[in-house]
């Protein structure tokens, strides 16, 4: 019994914890500790000390000398460990974090879905002949670069992503003449067919050069489908591969 007020502390006893001994030196804690000094261990009712004759860490209890099955061995635990967890799944929200972060020292993977590949871009790297008022396949046949190795650039100039998705296609031509009054097609072929095209008139006068481009988003099923660069245009002259004025590229859109 009390008079007046309720005290604010509560009586609290120590957790003790017995063991059923063996001939062993390792023996496993009911509650996690940091080190020794966390609990009071007693053998054949004598205090044992801390890092001498034993070591604890976690729930692991390690004894310098074994002990024997007629032993009488138990613990009493003076604190409880505090060790660092990380958040419950779905716990962070966005009032969580900071209004300003800088990652800049850190490093950052984005699931496979966040990145904008596969992606390449390839160039003709010399002036190459086409035949004339005939769709061509454009010989792109020098990569700047090709993170999943999806274009092949030896023999039949595609691009075939793994990764299924919407992409991004861009196929551009020069070429060095044509035809007075010709015209010039630039193509996107998807499995070998003419998906989209652009094209453009000549001038009235003849052997007029320049470039051809076109773009479009392509959807592609990984492994299966494929793109390729067509053109087709009056000239007898050949596509220009100076400069990288021939070139195509794509990459997978982000979240498509």
């Amino acid at each position: 019994m009390y008079l007046g007020n309720q005290p604010a502390l509560s009586y609290t006893s120590f957790a003790k914890q017995d063991f059923t001994t063996s001939a062993t030196t390792s023996y496993t804690l009911d509650n996690p500790v940091t080190n020794a000094n966390e609990i009071a261990l007693f053998i054949n009712f004598v205090r044992q000390e801390p890092t001498t004759a034993y070591t604890a860490t976690g729930t692991s209890l390690t004894l310098t000398s074994a002990t024997s099955a007629s032993d009488d061995m138990y613990c009493v635990f003076l604190g409880k460990a505090v060790q660092t967890v990380n958040p419950p799944n779905g716990s962070v929200g966005t009032s969580q974090l900071e209004s300003s972060l800088d990652l800049s020292s850190k490093t950052i993977t984005l699931a496979s879905n966040m990145k904008a590949t596969p992606a390449f871009r390839v160039y003709l790297n010399s002036n190459t002949a086409q035949t004339q008022n005939t769709d061509t396949k454009i010989p792109y046949n020098t990569e700047d670069f090709d993170t999943d190795n999806a274009y092949d650039n030896s023999s039949n100039y595609r691009f075939t992503p793994q990764t299924s998705g919407k992409y991004f296609i861009q196929v551009q031509v020069g070429f060095d003449g044509a035809d007075a009054n010709g015209r010039v097609v630039v193509y996107v072929f998807k499995n070998g067919s003419s998906h989209s095209f652009s094209s453009f008139g000549m001038a009235s006068t003849a052997d007029y050069g320049g470039v051809c481009q076109h773009s479009d988003i392509v959807t592609l099923n990984g492994s299966t489908d494929y793109v390729e660069g067509f053109v087709n245009y009056t000239g007898t002259d050949n596509m220009r591969g100076q400069t990288q004025k021939t070139f195509m590229l794509g990459y997978r859109i982000i979240g498509a």
